[in-house]
């Protein structure tokens, strides 16, 4: 067994090396000293009332190494925390959305060459290009949804959902149809776009922006009524990422109405009326949320319709019998700043009206 060593920081000061052996064992050096729990009170320490003869050493005064080593593992474990939640909140945000824009619409009117043809509903339909067209809402049909590079496939589906939703409720519902209630359409619009909604349907105007033909169909029910619930739907929805915080889905349907003069008893002398309606929706992501869409273009092509008639309140079909002979679009002016397509018309092609067993083609 070795003899007895030097203490851990040499020897102390005052003490020989070659001191008796006997007091060695007993000499501590200042680490020692440190390190003990208890620390004896100084003489004059000792003088005060009531005072101790030894004080208790805290544990961060007897550790300073310890100390520090919780510290910096303190320091670490807060990095590491503000890491992980800048990973979680991604320190990038989302760029803001885009101002939602008033919708822009055209609504043509389509003349007829000669008179319109009438007869019963369905064999209209069958005589017809409409033939081959479901009926109401089967019309409508949804694609397959494909992520977007920002979008999920749920968020894109939901858009193509929501919007077909609309073209439903604007198109085909009879309560719309016949010029009444129009909630369901409004409630289905980004809260912006309300007031425009609103003063279109109250105070409708041929001017791009107000008219009530440009959110959905109606008719004035003054004028025509349906002659058979159903409707013949054909057409398409696509959907793209416009930004990174805009989807946008454009919709690009026909809608064959029959109709007839308001309330005629019978149905043998309905007509067709025929609608063309390219509408494009935008979504961001509170529309997303929320179940609402910005309705931004709307373009309509409808007819048989006079070219003079006013479409911006109520579509006005030419009924069975009916011609619009004479009729020709009002002149437009070259020279105006104005707006020039609120004189838009066109000529509805023979095709587009049925030919009946034994009529004239």
């Amino acid at each position: 067994m070795t003899g007895r060593g030097n203490p851990p920081e040499g020897t102390p000061e005052g003490v020989p090396g070659g001191g008796d052996d006997e007091y060695r064992s007993v000499v501590f050096d200042e680490s020692f000293v440190r390190a003990a729990r208890l620390q004896e009170f100084s003489a004059q320490e000792r003088m005060g009332e009531h005072a101790r003869a030894v004080r208790s050493r805290h544990a961060w005064a007897r550790a300073g190494a310890s100390r520090q080593a919780v510290i910096l593992v303190l320091l670490i474990a807060f990095a590491f925390a503000a890491a992980v939640y800048l990973g979680v909140r991604h320190p990038y945000q989302s760029p803001p959305p885009q101002a939602v824009e008033p919708l822009r619409s055209t609504v043509v009117p389509l003349a007829p060459r000669g008179q319109v043809p009438g007869g019963e509903p369905a064999a209209l339909f069958e005589n017809s290009p409409a033939a081959a067209f479901a009926t109401g809402a089967a019309g409508v049909t949804l694609p397959g949804a494909r992520r977007t590079h920002s979008f999920s496939e749920s968020q894109v589906m939901g858009a193509l959902t929501t919007a077909k939703e609309y073209i439903v409720k604007s198109a085909l519902d009879p309560a719309v149809l016949a010029g009444g209630e129009a909630r369901s359409v409004r409630l289905l619009l980004d809260p912006d776009q309300l007031d425009q909604f609103d003063r279109s349907l109250e105070h409708p105007a041929d001017d791009g922006r107000y008219a009530a033909t440009g959110w959905l169909n109606r008719f004035n029910p003054a004028e025509a009524a349906l002659a058979a619930p159903a409707v013949r739907v054909h057409g398409t929805l696509t959907a793209a990422e416009r930004s990174a915080s805009t989807l946008e889905v454009t919709a690009d349907h026909t809608f064959v109405y029959a109709v007839k003069r308001p309330h005629e008893g019978g149905t043998d002398h309905a007509s067709l009326f025929t609608v063309r309606r390219e509408t494009r929706f935008r979504f961001d992501r509170d529309d997303l949320r929320d179940h609402h869409l910005e309705v931004v273009v709307s373009s309509v092509l409808a007819g048989p319709q006079a070219c003079a008639a006013n479409a911006a309140g109520y579509l006005r079909p030419l009924l069975a019998g009916q011609s619009a002979k004479g009729d020709a679009p009002p002149g437009t002016d070259p020279y105006s700043s104005g707006r020039s397509t609120a004189s838009l018309c066109g000529v509805l092609s023979p095709g587009a009206l049925p030919h009946l067993p034994g009529s004239a083609s």
